[in-house]
């Protein structure tokens, strides 16, 4: 065929910044944001956006820079969205219950050129400020988000003298006509997150505006979000950036309730104010739900449908959810597919089957979704696909247009984990007759507990620094609250003693408190002949011992 040609009538680079441009036409006077009782329309959220990225410009951000942020979901994380990629720069979220010492590693590895800090965590960005000032690494200005402007978003908050500036007034020095810099080319960055790789190794995982904008249609679409839903906001927006719902809730003109802290109350309370359609969470967030006091508990105004990922959810929990009128959808992914990259369609012939099987079937990983062209499960050595028998193990593998670009300056991981043409999860399962996957173990170093990654080698770098330590390692403990807690198993050195409390506290004091093992098992360490501790046995013994956690209802 002749004829055909690229220009700019056919083909504009794809971004998420189109979909706020749209719904501030066709949506300008709904909700975008509520936050208590602040309330602003799609047409202010994209005044605020442009504002934002005007005075980032102002502040010498350019295209490609990196601005950071360290805040829980309030509007300021979103507007963070939008107006960081308005102003060409890179976006990068950093988890909240990361510590100074680790928010200086992320700092400094992403050259990050500014830092936004919410009131709250605000003592977590001065230590990495400090930390950072005894190295040579710049760094960033630090932009202070205070109690003040989440209330009152027209006045600045004049108690902020410990940060160089405080949000509003930034906001208040952007200009409405600023131009608006789009991406040139559709695989620029738009985003960067980092997974749990150890301090020593961070990987920083590289968004594009492309995948961004695909991932965002293809979230709302297995969420089946028609326009205008309203959105209950549990997931963290630093995870992944909400798993893209960020974004995916301005391209349907939706409502974004946020939500500073996860409760029980807080949930059902937002969901009976607001009428929530639509809500996500990880299984600890499920978990909270259906073990809710029945003071916090309030009859639902119509269906919520919960995206839920992270570890499998048990069966049991899925189907408690559905007795109190939720409709779990379950997802698959990673930091590296943008957050969601599988989803258990459900099919009809399904619903005559008992309620039991159905929630085994439901809690299966499932099929890719639109967004991503295939999934499969490989023999990681000769990359063949394993017979869909329901029980060949193999390595879980993506290819599409919402895997990652690859990892900020790490290109040996970054090989690695393409080799051979796929995205190696790392996730080993199987597949269904029915073509639908089934995760069946974790890569070997990762803990899920809470919807976090844990690497299982930060916590036994930690323990080996213990002067009583002479071999650590860690697996996970299955918990029926969080999922999974970090399990310690220890050798102390001859003559010497410690308590597993004061190991636990050791880990608390060198770590997160997230990451620090709840379990502390004293004994020889099972070894192969070449001398590797063979963890598989110590998962066994952790398996054993069942579930630490009493449920609980609020995070």
């Amino acid at each position: 065929m002749e004829g055909p040609i690229k220009c700019s009538a056919n083909y504009i680079p794809l971004t998420p910044i189109s979909f706020l441009d749209r719904s501030a036409i066709v949506y300008r006077d709904s909700v975008s944001v509520v936050y208590g009782d602040i309330k602003y329309t799609w047409k202010q959220t994209r005044e605020r956006c442009v504002r934002l990225a005007s005075a980032l410009a102002h502040l010498g951000i350019s295209r490609r820079d990196v601005v950071a942020v360290l805040a829980p979901n309030i509007p300021a994380m979103y507007e963070l969205h939008f107006g960081v990629p308005m102003a060409g720069a890179v976006l990068c979220t950093l988890n909240i219950r990361h510590d100074s010492p680790m928010v200086a590693v992320l700092l400094k590895h992403s050259e990050a050129k500014v830092l936004f800090v919410d009131y709250q965590f605000l003592h977590i960005a001065q230590g990495a400020l400090k930390i950072l000032s005894k190295t040579k690494a710049k760094p960033p200005h630090l932009v202070l988000i205070s109690e003040y402007d989440q209330q009152v978003s027209t006045r600045s908050n004049t108690n902020s003298s410990s940060a160089n500036l405080d949000y509003d007034s930034l906001l208040a020095k952007g200009k409405l006509d600023f131009e608006i810099r789009r991406p040139e080319d559709e695989f620029e960055p738009i985003s960067l997150n980092y997974t749990s790789g150890t301090t020593s190794s961070p990987k920083g995982v590289i968004y594009s505006h492309r995948g961004a904008y695909l991932n965002s249609l293809a979230t709302a679409l297995l969420n089946e979000m028609t326009s205008m839903p309203v959105y209950l906001w549990c997931v963290p927006m630093f995870h992944c950036n909400g798993w893209c719902l960020t974004w995916g809730i301005a391209a349907q003109g939706g409502t974004n309730v946020c939500l500073r802290n996860v409760s029980a109350e807080g949930i059902f309370g937002n969901i009976a104010r607001h009428k929530v359609t639509h809500m996500g969470g990880a299984p600890t967030v499920l978990n909270m739900i259906i073990n809710a006091p029945a003071s916090d508990q309030r009859h639902l105004p119509g269906k919520v449908v919960v995206m839920t990922g992270a570890a499998p959810p048990p069966p049991h929990v899925l189907y408690k959810m559905e007795e109190l009128g939720f409709r779990v959808i379950h997802s698959y992914g990673l930091t590296e597919t943008y957050g969601p990259g599988t989803v258990c369609t459900w099919k009809p012939e399904w619903d005559s089957l008992p309620h039991d099987v159905q929630a085994k079937i439901k809690a299966r990983q499932g099929v890719n979704h639109l967004g991503i062209e295939e999934i499969d499960v490989k023999d990681p050595v000769t990359m063949k696909s394993m017979p869909p028998d329901a029980k060949s193990i193999g390595e879980v593998m993506f290819r599409g247009n919402t895997v990652m670009n690859g990892y900020l300056k790490n290109v040996k991981a970054t090989e690695d984990a393409f080799n051979g043409g796929w995205f190696r999860s790392g996730d080993l399962g199987v597949r269904h007759p029915d073509g639908y996957i089934e995760l069946k173990d974790r890569s070997m170093d990762i803990i899920i507990s809470g919807g976090e990654n844990i690497s299982s080698i930060e916590v036994e770098s930690v323990l080996f620094s213990h002067p009583a330590v002479l071999e650590a390692a860690v697996v996970a403990r299955p918990d029926d609250y969080w999922g999974e807690t970090p399990c310690a198993f220890v050798k102390l050195k001859d003559g010497c003693n410690a308590s597993a409390e004061e190991i636990i506290k050791y880990c608390r004091d060198n770590l997160p408190h997230y990451m620090a093992p709840r379990t502390v098992v004293f004994q020889d360490l099972p070894k192969t002949s070449t001398g590797k501790t063979q963890k598989y046995l110590l998962r066994e013994k952790a398996r054993a011992l069942g579930s630490i956690s009493k449920n609980q209802s609020k995070l």
